[in-house]
């Protein structure tokens, strides 16, 4: 008979990616005593990013959600429970295959310093069209060189603000605030002026270099 899922407080781990996860503990020294630690980290591109890790199951804290069904333990640490409820975990065949966590869950726009109006308007009004055109023909080319990529999240099509998101060699690293005023916000309103603000709502923390 085929085994389901098996359902935790919070997240939902297929069988095959629970077999991957029990044989990587298995190699760790002193198994009996880890668990698999789950957690949000940051946002990144306006989406969760994740710390999936082996901890000892005692270092979880009363608030934390702990499921322990004698074969696997499995902690999420409060900060990160209503971030991953309803979320899974699975094994993926592309590539070189991994585990996977599909999350129902988006970070709130205030998580992002976007107002939860702006969000919610899309990016589809005229501004933010010529705002992403201008971006993947001018700015993107340009940013490749150095690894890095700038995405529009959300804009302000009232008041001329745009939201952008920093990744590759531009996230996290101590010279993106010149690579935004200097080089993407100037494109930007050179090819359209009715911007008023280029705003960086880049998780920064969470790069290969942060910087605080």
């Amino acid at each position: 008979m085929a085994r389901t899922a098996e359902q935790l407080d919070v997240v939902t781990l297929t069988p095959q990616a629970r077999d991957v996860v029990r044989e990587a503990m298995s190699q760790e020294p002193d198994p009996d005593r880890l668990a698999l630690w789950l957690e949000v980290r940051g946002v990144q591109q306006a989406q969760f990013v994740y710390d999936l890790y082996f901890q000892a199951a005692a270092d979880a804290a009363d608030e934390d959600s702990v499921v322990d069904d004698g074969e696997l333990t499995v902690v999420v640490p409060a900060s990160s429970v209503d971030r991953l409820r309803g979320a899974r975990l699975e094994w993926s065949s592309e590539g070189a295959g991994g585990l996977v966590l599909v999350n129902p869950n988006a970070p709130e726009p205030e998580e992002l310093g976007i107002p939860a109006e702006v969000m919610a308007a899309g990016l589809d009004g005229p501004l933010g069209i010529r705002v992403r055109g201008v971006l993947e023909q001018a700015v993107n080319p340009s940013i490749a060189a150095h690894g890095g990529r700038a995405d529009l999240v959300a804009i302000d099509e009232s008041g001329g603000v745009a939201y952008l998101v920093l990744s590759g060699g531009c996230q996290g690293c101590a010279m993106s605030r010149m690579t935004l005023t200097q080089g993407i916000e100037t494109a930007l309103r050179e090819e359209v002026p009715e911007l008023t603000g280029v705003v960086d709502v880049t998780d920064h923390t969470g790069g290969a270099n942060p910087y605080y």
